[in-house]
């Protein structure tokens, strides 16, 4: 654990320890996964003790000078077509109109805190403070793969189609998850989004 209060300077910290480990390439580590407040690293316990693989990652994070190695965070323009079916209720919720919406979610470049939820699911953050709402009551039974959501702080693109209960305001067509691509994931954390309004 690197924290006790998340934090957008934690969260930083995280992502280049996440970078230090993966720059590291230590055997047997099979995956480096970043939370709000720790990190996660998957290994085989098969070929590597608890004792061995820890002192290898507590060696590697002594290495301040590595954080930050690794690939670079990228930057990401996504055009969105703002025609969700949650949109009009954001708008009357938050008091604003609907013009006044697409302008705030679309004027800020967002953060990708982390990724959950399904393979490609990126959590960006921060929404715009008078853009903060609690989830829908009722989650949808299915969500289409290119929505775009809010909820409380986030806004997210759903990659697949899934149930979710987060506000639709949006859609769009970039391809956020793809099996067969490498890396799978269109966002890894640290990466930056700017959404851009399409008609």
């Amino acid at each position: 654990m690197f924290g006790t209060e998340r934090s957008a300077e934690l969260l930083h910290e995280i992502h280049s320890a996440v970078r230090a480990l993966e720059a590291a390439r230590i055997p047997n580590v099979e995956d480096v996964v970043p939370a709000y407040l720790a990190l996660t690293v998957f290994y085989d316990s098969l070929r590597v003790s608890y004792r061995e693989i820890s002192a290898a990652l507590l060696a590697a994070c002594d290495r301040v000078s590595d954080f930050g190695k690794g690939p670079t965070p990228r930057t990401h323009r996504i055009p969105v077509r703002y025609d969700g079916p949650d949109l009009d209720f954001v708008a009357t919720s938050t008091g604003l109109s609907v013009d006044e919406v697409v302008a705030r979610h679309s004027g800020r470049s967002y953060t990708v805190d982390l990724l959950g939820f399904v393979p490609g699911f990126g959590y960006l953050g921060e929404l715009d403070p008078a853009l903060h709402l609690p989830r829908r009551a009722a989650p949808r039974p299915r969500v289409v793969a290119g929505s775009v959501a809010i909820a409380a702080a986030q806004t997210a693109v759903y990659p697949l189609d899934t149930p979710g209960g987060w506000h639709i305001i949006g859609l769009m067509q970039t391809v956020m998850f793809d099996p067969t691509r490498s890396p799978p994931a269109l966002l890894a954390p640290g990466d930056t989004v700017k959404f851009e309004r399409v008609q």
